[in-house]
């Protein structure tokens, strides 16, 4: 009598990986919404597409996607093609519904103090999701996770510091108001990103 082989507790199925994938764009999409819809930013890779469309006339989406590009290469040499397949899709997901969203939810008026809680509370879980099915979003979180892996340092503080950067520009370009919301959102995600994923739990190599 032959029984079924089940895949080991501590992976998850190329189903779940799927929709934990989808779950999470879709909810970094969301936040990134809601903080363009209240004037505000966010950090890492999408806070600087987010400042960058703010003074352009490119689409969010489309730089996102662009700035992402360069990161891959790490990801294929650093942490594996799986990972880098994973994080594509992540990306091309987030892209893509971040285009759509305008489109279908027309939020006119938030806060900046709920678009600050609200957007960093969304992205943080959206960014804990795909990170436990061993995605990102690109750029700073592809480097973040393959320090954590690497030499034990926490994702949520090397994004942390990238932030401090993405932040310095735009004090220079946005309100004071503006960015001290942004900022409070920003520390909102990685807190929620440092004390939730842990390397002895997760990691980004399949």
């Amino acid at each position: 009598m032959f029984l079924l082989s089940t895949p080991p507790a501590d992976r998850h199925t190329p189903l779940e990986d799927v929709q934990g994938i989808l779950i999470g764009a879709t909810l970094v999409a969301l936040a990134v919404h809601l903080l363009a819809s209240a004037s505000l930013m966010t950090g890492q890779i999408a806070g600087l597409s987010l400042l960058t469309s703010y003074v352009t006339d490119l689409s969010f989406g489309v730089i996102f996607f662009v700035f992402n590009l360069p990161f891959y290469v790490l990801a294929v040499h650093q942490i594996g093609w799986t990972f880098t397949l994973k994080t594509f899709g992540a990306v091309a997901v987030m892209s893509v519904m971040s285009e759509l969203l305008p489109l279908v939810l027309d939020v006119t008026m938030v806060h900046p103090a709920l678009g600050a809680v609200l957007g960093g509370v969304l992205a943080g879980v959206g960014l804990l999701s795909l990170f436990r099915h061993g995605a990102t979003l690109g750029g700073v979180g592809i480097v973040a996770l393959w320090l954590q892996d690497a030499r034990d340092i926490p994702a949520g503080n090397v994004q942390l510091v990238f932030d401090l950067f993405v932040f310095g520009l735009a004090v220079m370009l946005l309100p004071l108001d503006v960015v001290i919301w942004s900022l409070i959102g920003a520390v909102i995600l990685n807190l929620i990103v440092t004390v939730n994923h842990r390397r002895d739990r997760y990691v980004a190599r399949s």
